[in-house]
């Protein structure tokens, strides 16, 4: 058998490793891309719960499934995992039962009220119980009871209100408070446990069940007016005593209980802008419960945590902000005090991310990616030593996006540059795929939004931000953290507020683009730009400022009118009071802020963009409204120096959740920087559809020669025509091989009427000869498919053969084997054929090539071994989705050529 065989896998034919480089990257796979969610150990730390996103394409949304990984079960040397539930709907809180027997979670099935439970031994989810309002965040109060989150049901104001679709925006009068209940799963009672007036927003319980802490927000919609703070209460759930506490802390959250319930860890923000909810950088606090007083945890680092954080016993391992790249460092408890670990991962250090820890603190999970690495899953056991926490018995959680793995995958690097204030900035660098050192490609520009993200050297590819794609495209991609971004000092982090947003971030980001220059890897007459969010306020900004410079720009949900801004978008008071350094209206010391609103407000300016623009917002978009976008689209299209398109998705947020739209969102934007920076606009007819019978038409009339016969000339004789289906691999025929085609080799008078159709009836030894002819006129080597390709070719042709020309087709409606003999019959009575000219239906796709007759006309020879054998079906078939069986007679039987790689 020849190495290269034709394998089709689900319409993809590959033979080689070295195919693989010809793939580019599609937005259904960027978006598809599969990530372990929300993973959870069992109490005993011998399994793992974990949820995997799944797009549904017809339902156009997406769903979360639960899976389960068991570390006490190898198969093949690799963790057994097992999916749990399927379907439309989405699940997630899920738990492990105290017995870990069972898996309690809940499901966006019958409104999401109901609390399901599923056994681990099998059988269906079972309802556990039905609530009647409301349900979010259950944990484990003891063995039997459950918390949980939820609100009061409707008062008769709400009652009142309900018989119409108006919105109550905000009405700080009448707003239900959600508080915290307890479910019994032995009594099916259910309490409340907290009276609050205002919403539980957090909350944690003590692994002994004796203390609960929980944060209430005191505003409809915390976020929009900074004020009042959230209150913190600290409940002893024996004696039912409530004390507030925190008291002066910018933002306490993650909660995490010690082992022995003796404290927690909490995390707090520092900023010098606490009153309006600050950008800062995140700290360590331990809350003593003997003491009911708390601590700062010296971390021994200037950036503070990342948010995430695990605890060991007493001890805690912490994911440190770090810039670009990552740190996990441990903190082993000495005395009253934490000492700092190094967290020994060797060459992986910089590139780890902390997901879970085990109950007992020694198991952890963890993922290891980088900007060209998809993420690989690992679990552990800790190893903690005097001088260092080390890991042992390391393995492989899960292997997921396999097939995405084989495909290339752009070489990156963090890179660094001399940015404002001439401070050190890093961004990371996407390179071009085959690239050539000397040469110069175009650069996009893509910037996080925040201004508080950051971009590390980690997988990142989503719909908002996929340089994959643009690197297939033979593009540099530069994502850069300018000033302002997380993960990095509180200096660095405060240095755009009070008045100097735009000011260090532009010149960040020119700088990047210098710097490159300068390199001579960029050409300066191709630069793109790009951005979400305020990722895409940096992209318009730069547009006005340096209106010759980008060729295009595609900026997402962004500010372009900051005197607005304010009062609609959803956190516009503490985010303007902040970085603007007060209100539109406050003129204090002598500074007028109305004036800066206005100044550095783009819309004000927007007659010096001429850089093309395409515009994207979600209709439901609170962060930043969506009249922010038309504000844009208006202006630009009134000014007329720049083509502008602005697309709005009805009903999403900030982030779109949509299948449909996060992938028209990508194939706007390639098409968009396609034409201007690529320069490859194609010239579509709007009204021509690709997979039309008319396109089909056209595909046939392309193969046609001068006298009207399908092929093509090789040394003077008609061929089949093969289709490539990639670098260094085969080539299949387009059609079967007519009468036309093997009349060259055979000779005699060509009868004209059937000329197009398939050639029929021969035997092996005919056949034979005329493969020997055709590879000795052609130079080329031709053959039948083997039986591995013919079994892929079948499957095809099985799942393709409705409206090809079999029996089904004939019959005009659904057909049933019990109707297939008396149909035969009344075929019989039939004076002329069935048989048709090769392409007479619509084609089939392999390799995103068209192929016609898979699925009828006439069946297909195949070699097994020094064998004919038969696959695919003629006109006169019952294609039986219950039977591979096919006697289809050699009259109605042909052939297809496979050629090999040249």
């Amino acid at each position: 058998m020849k190495k290269t065989l034709l394998c089709l896998l689900g319409l993809l034919l590959i033979s080689s490793i070295n195919a693989q480089e010809d793939q580019k990257w599609e937005p259904k796979e960027i978006i598809n891309t599969q990530y372990v969610g929300n993973p959870l150990f069992s109490h005993d730390s011998k399994m793992v719960i974990w949820s995997k996103k799944e797009s549904l394409e017809k339902e156009d949304k997406f769903v979360n499934h639960l899976y389960l990984t068991y570390l006490d079960k190898d198969k093949k040397d690799k963790f057994r995992t097992v999916q749990l539930t399927r379907g439309k709907e989405s699940e997630g809180n899920a738990l492990f039962g105290k017995n870990n027997e069972n898996i309690y979670f809940t499901s966006s099935r019958d409104e999401g009220k109901k609390l399901w439970k599923l056994s681990l031994y099998g059988g269906e989810p079972e309802e556990v119980h039905e609530f009647e309002n409301d349900i979010s965040d259950f944990k484990w109060k003891d063995e039997h009871t459950l918390f949980f989150v939820s609100s009061e049901g409707k008062s008769l104001y709400d009652i009142k209100n309900e018989k119409d679709n108006t919105q109550i925006i905000e009405d700080t009068l009448h707003w239900n408070p959600k508080r915290i209940y307890s479910y019994d799963l032995d009594s099916e009672e259910i309490k409340r446990i907290t009276n609050n007036d205002y919403r539980v927003s957090d909350y944690e319980v003590s692994r002994d069940g004796k203390y609960l802490i929980y944060r209430l927000t005191l505003s409809p919609d915390f976020g929009v007016d900074g004020n009042p703070k959230p209150t913190y209460f600290l409940k002893n759930l024996s004696t039912g005593e409530e004390t507030q506490i925190l008291k002066g802390l910018q933002s306490p959250g993650n909660f995490k209980f010690t082992a022995n319930s003796n404290g927690f860890f909490f995390l707090a923000t520092k900023s010098s802008n606490p009153e309006w909810e600050g950008a800062g950088i995140s700290e360590l606090y331990y809350y003593d419960l003997s003491s009911n007083n708390y601590k700062k945890v010296d971390l021994h680092w200037e950036n503070g945590l990342e948010y995430n954080y695990m605890i060991s016993g007493d001890d805690v391992i912490a994911q440190l902000a770090n810039g670009a790249l990552k740190k996990v460092a441990a903190y082993i408890k000495d005395g009253d005090s934490w000492k700092m670990r190094e967290f020994d991962l060797g060459e992986k250090a910089k590139h780890v991310e902390l997901l879970e820890m085990g109950e007992n603190g020694q198991k952890l999970l963890y993922t290891y990616s980088t900007a060209s690495k998809l993420p690989e899953y690992y679990v552990t056991d800790l190893k903690k030593g005097r001088r260092n926490v080390g890991l042992e018995n390391t393995k492989e959680f899960v292997s997921l996006n396999d097939k995405l793995k084989k495909k290339p995958i752009a070489k990156s690097e963090v890179i660094y540059w001399k940015g404002a204030n001439n401070d050190s900035i890093s961004g990371i660098l996407f390179y071009p795929k085959n690239y050539k050192k000397d040469q110069k490609y175009p650069l996009i520009v893509s910037i996080h939004g925040g201004p508080t993200g950051v971009d590390q050297d980690s997988w990142s590819e989503s719909w908002a931000y996929f340089p994959q794609i643009y690197t297939d495209k033979g593009a540099f991609v530069l994502k850069p953290n300018y000033h302002g971004s997380g993960s990095h000092s509180l200096e660095f982090i405060e240095s755009i507020k009070n008045g100097n947003y735009y000011i260090l971030d532009q010149e960040d980001i020119k700088k990047g683009i210098d710097f490159l220059n300068e390199k001579g890897m960029i050409d300066m007459d191709k630069l793109g730009i790009k951005g979400w969010s305020n990722g895409a306020i940096l992209t318009t900004w730069m547009t006005l400022q340096y209106p010759d410079m980008f060729k295009v720009a595609a900026p997402g949900a962004g500010d372009v009118n900051w005197t607005s801004d304010y009062g609609t978008c959803q956190f516009g008071v503490t985010f303007d009071q902040s970085y603007m350094g007060g209100a539109p209206w406050d003129d204090t010391n002598g500074k007028t802020y109305n004036q800066w609103y206005v100044e550095n407000s783009p819309i004000f300016e927007i007659e010096k963009i001429k850089t093309p623009t395409i515009i994207f917002h979600g209709s439901e978009d609170r962060a930043v409204p969506r009249d922010q976008g038309w504000e844009y689209y208006r202006g630009l299209q009134q000014v007329g120096q720049a083509p502008v398109k602005f697309l709005w998705f009805p009903g999403q947020p900030h982030g779109l959740q949509k299948v449909t739209h996060q992938l028209r969102k990508m194939k706007e934007e390639i098409a968009w920087i396609d034409k201007y920076l690529f320069e490859k606009e194609e010239n579509k007819n709007e009204a021509f559809k690709e997979e039309s019978p008319l396109a089909a038409q056209l595909i046939i009339q392309k193969n046609m020669n001068e006298n009207g016969y399908y092929g093509s000339l090789k040394n003077g004789k008609l061929t089949p025509e093969m289709v490539s289906l990639g670098k260094d691999t085969i080539s299949i025929g387009r059609f079967e091989v007519t009468n036309a085609q093997y009349q060259q080799f055979k000779g005699g008078e060509l009868d004209v009427l059937h000329a197009n159709e398939p050639v029929t009836g021969l035997s092996k030894e005919e056949i034979g000869n005329y493969l020997n002819w055709l590879n000795e006129t052609t130079g080329s080597n031709y053959r039948l498919p083997n039986k591995k390709e013919a079994e892929k070719l079948s499957k095809l042709a099985k799942k393709n053969f409705k409206g090809q020309n079999n029996l089904n087709y004939w019959a005009g409606y659904e057909l049933n084997q019990l109707d297939v003999d008396d149909l035969k019959k009344k075929t019989a009575e039939l004076k002329s054929s069935l048989i048709q000219p090769v392409g007479s239906h619509l084609p089939v796709k392999i390799s995103e090539k068209q192929i016609f007759d898979i699925g009828g006309n006439v069946a297909e020879y195949y070699k097994d071994g020094d064998e004919l054998k038969v696959y695919d079906f003629s006109a006169y078939d019952f294609v039986d989705p219950y039977s591979n069986e096919n006697k289809t007679p050699a009259k109605y039987t042909g052939f297809r050529l496979v050629k090999e790689k040249e």
